[in-house]
């Protein structure tokens, strides 16, 4: 799992400017504003060998009243909780604040590692405003100027030294479960009754949940652990309620360290917009994952409703065709000792590796009963495949000219290995790679 990679610090110091500067492309809002930054943003990055999410926050404001501190507070949590290294921006032009003081102190406790990063050096007459962060007693003050892009390769050093040490691709034993979907369609509901006690507040009131709660626990033989996360909400439906936005980044990092995702839908409300967004979001990351319609017992069902309702959902879920189905009802526990079920199937689909003799056999195979495609008067020859990953299953097809492979064929060549090897219930990544000319 990729370490994530927080940037905090009060309003207007330059984070999202040093978060597009890293991410590569333009991705936050830079205005020269305070607190232009109000949604919580993503982005993957990579650095020498390692590979991180980095996530733009909003300017913490210490001294400011009510909403605000509470924002704070929030902003801590979001560093405490969801980062393994934590870069704490400040402005070298300004000099330190009392905001830059009150700051170092509440992520002084947090115990994870900091970068302290000191932006707008973009001239030597601004490098001695740097020894005052000494001070902080957060470490060495690392110099950079985001906007110029100086100082960002001693910056990525620090950060990625602190990243945890990988564990050599061992999987742990204990499979975690993310539990996610809009609000009020029954997630905790579903945690409940797969737990069989009273874990999380249950309510029909939106956005009763609010963190991401994980409780371990043992089935059939083999240990879980259960993640209860808060509604992913439209951002057009976030009034501007500071908490509710953190619910919905810890949401989305649930989705990101859990094995399996538990994608929970309305089955009175059917498959809406955010449905749809929140289930490409899991598929994005890769994850095994089960779509799981709940209230089914409100359902008015004659012989053809389920097959109605499958082929509504196949078809705003084209792009995830293979995500099983299953009908619930967490209330009455209606097929409820399925989900677990299917979500192993899922998950060891998700895990599967193939050896490359066996693949290459398929592969050949495949090509065999259809021809590859050509262009311009050249054939695309597909000379040999690997299994590059797991989790999900990731293929390298090695060939004369990648731009010759056709989406067409290429997913042909998906569904090939889709149906030779059973993996018809999870996400399969195909890599094309143009292996030279010489070969021709």
């Amino acid at each position: 799992m990729k370490p994530l990679v927080a940037i905090v610090g009060r309003p207007n110091v330059g984070k999202s400017t040093l978060f597009n500067r890293i991410i590569g492309k333009r991705i936050a809002i830079i205005e020269d504003t305070p607190g232009v930054t109000r949604d919580r943003i993503y982005g993957d990055a990579e650095w020498l060998s390692y590979r991180f999410t980095l996530i733009d926050t909003g300017g913490i404001e210490p001294d400011s009243e009510d909403i605000i501190a509470m924002q704070m507070r929030r902003q801590a949590e979001l560093a405490i909780e969801t980062s393994d290294v934590i870069i704490f921006l400040v402005d070298g032009r300004e000099g330190m604040t009392a905001a830059d003081k009150e700051v170092a102190d509440m992520l002084r406790r947090c115990k994870k590692p900091i970068v302290l990063c000191v932006n707008k050096v973009d001239h030597p007459k601004f490098e001695d405003a740097a020894y005052d962060f000494y001070s902080l007693g957060i470490g060495e003050p690392i110099t950079i100027s985001a906007e110029q892009g100086l100082g960002l390769g001693d910056l990525l050093d620090a950060v990625c030294a602190d990243f945890p040490k990988a564990d050599d691709g061992n999987e742990s034993d204990i499979v975690s479960i993310a539990v996610v979907g809009k609000p009020n369609v029954g997630k905790s509901s579903l945690v409940n009754a797969l737990l069989g006690q009273e874990r999380t507040i249950v309510s029909n009131i939106p956005g009763t949940t609010r963190d991401a709660i994980d409780t371990p626990f043992t089935y059939n033989g083999s240990d879980y652990v259960l993640i209860d996360t808060a509604g992913i909400r439209r951002k057009r439906a976030i009034v501007d309620e500071t908490v509710e936005r953190y619910s919905v980044i810890r949401s989305l990092a649930a989705i990101r360290r859990c094995n399996i995702a538990l994608i929970v839908v309305d089955a009175v409300q059917g498959l809406s917009e955010q449905d749809v967004r929140i289930a490409g979001y899991v598929h994005e990351e890769g994850k095994a994952s089960v779509l799981v319609v709940n209230k089914w017992d409100l359902i008015e069902k004659d012989t053809h409703t389920v097959e109605k309702f499958k082929k509504s959902i196949k078809s705003d879920l084209a792009f995830m065709d293979y995500v099983p189905i299953i009908f619930i009802s967490a209330k009455t526990g209606q097929r409820l000792g399925r989900v677990l079920e299917v979500a192993n199937m899922a998950l060891e689909q998700n895990s599967t590796r193939i050896s490359t003799g066996v693949l290459n056999d398929v592969i050949s195979e495949a090509v065999t009963i259809s021809e590859p495609p050509s262009a311009k008067g050249r054939r695309l020859r597909v000379f040999y495949a690997t299994q590059a990953d797991v989790r999900p299953p990731t293929f390298v097809i090695f060939v004369n000219d990648a731009e010759l492979m056709h989406f067409s064929y290429k997913r042909y060549l998906e569904n090939y290995i889709r149906k030779s090897f059973k993996l018809d219930s999870t996400v399969i990544r195909i890599v094309v790679r143009s292996r030279g000319e010489k070969n021709e």
